[in-house]
């Protein structure tokens, strides 16, 4: 394949963000500027449009992904896209709404290259200021008058449902002893906390096309599938990511001790490095165990299996998209917005 075919993608996914970025984000900001004014201030520097002072701002405010497989998969099925900017705003804030109740969880300092709103506003606040913006989600499809919105905020609202378990159990399973883990069980839980999300924006933007019940199901199974597979890749990165890249300190996930699909992937192997993680796992490590622990992961094949894995969930997306959009040039936006997040460098 050439360097031109194989860059084609990301130039096609790039410009893809860019303009949902564009079309989405006045409905997310008039969102977010209904807040009342603490909520609205937190909200505001945790999308990047201020800083701590409450000044205009330039940062980063994310990819814009979830909104974007709404509206690409609006358009696959046929529907009118600009009738799902209201839909896409929501699973958007859904999504920044898990980012700000996370890094309060995994006691993360840093989100895109800037410090996250809890180190800045306090944990309440915080907490409050998500919970906001799902409040917010919800309402926007409540008041949207399109046929599909209310089906859609069901959705939206079990969606919430399973990545808030997803939560629950990821907690759980840090809590557990290493032994006592088990790979199934942990992909289950990925498949909740990332891939539901994925797969409702799929399924909420296939209801905006007015596509049935089986298209609807089939693109929910192709976000959940590209779902797992970029959190696969976001595992990966978590333990060999670039800080530069990630915007987020080296080694974060080991040094939290965090069972990521990689991690239980070894402690799982039945090897002698596996075994060796999981001693190291047993108590604080230092940066001399952090550096230990990366080589034991990637000696026991942690590494090696998720990206083996990534891949197979990216061919099972791609089969689910096939069932729903046959016609390959329709369905060129969701794989170009799928192969982009799945081949990220770290």
């Amino acid at each position: 394949m050439s360097q031109r075919t194989e860059a084609a993608p990301g130039r096609e996914a790039s410009a893809l963000l860019e303009e949902t970025r564009h079309i989405v984000d006045p409905e997310l900001r008039a969102a977010v500027d209904s807040l009342p004014g603490a909520m609205r201030r937190i909200a505001r520097y945790h999308f990047g449009w201020e800083d701590a002072d409450g000044l205009p701002a330039a940062g980063p405010a994310g990819k814009a992904v979830r909104p974007a497989m709404v509206l690409a998969t609006t358009a696959a099925l046929g529907g009118a896209p600009a009738r799902a900017v209201r839909a896409a705003a929501a699973v958007e804030l859904v999504h920044n709404f898990t980012l700000l109740h996370d890094d309060i969880i995994d006691r993360d300092r840093t989100r895109r290259h800037r410090p996250t709103a809890w180190t800045v506003f306090g944990e309440a606040d915080a907490l409050l200021a998500g919970d906001a913006l799902q409040a917010l989600a919800v309402r926007l499809l409540l008041d949207d008058s399109h046929p599909a919105a209310s089906p859609a905020a069901a959705r939206l609202a079990a969606c919430v449902v399973e990545v808030c378990e997803g939560q629950q159990v990821d907690g759980a399973l840090e809590r557990r002893d290493c032994r006592e883990v088990v790979l199934d069980e942990c992909l289950a839980m990925a498949g909740a906390k990332t891939g539901a999300l994925l797969g409702c924006a799929c399924a909420i933007g296939a209801q905006y096309a007015g596509a049935g019940h089986s298209e609807v199901a089939a693109m929910d199974g192709f976000g959940r599938e590209a779902g797992l597979a970029f959190q696969l890749i976001d595992d990966i990165i978590g333990i060999w990511g670039n800080p530069e890249h990630t915007g987020k300190p080296a080694g974060a996930d080991l040094a939290a001790r965090k069972k990521s699909l990689p991690v239980v992937a070894a402690l799982t192997s039945g090897t002698p490095e596996g075994a060796e993680l999981a001693e190291l796992y047993a108590g604080p490590l230092t940066q001399g165990d952090l550096e230990r622990a990366t080589v034991a992961i990637d000696r026991a094949g942690g590494r090696d299996w998720a990206a083996q894995h990534a891949a197979d969930r990216m061919a099972g997306a791609i089969d689910r998209l096939s069932h729903a959009v046959p016609d390959a040039e329709a369905a060129g936006g969701l794989l170009a917005l799928v192969e982009f997040v799945t081949r990220r460098t770290y």
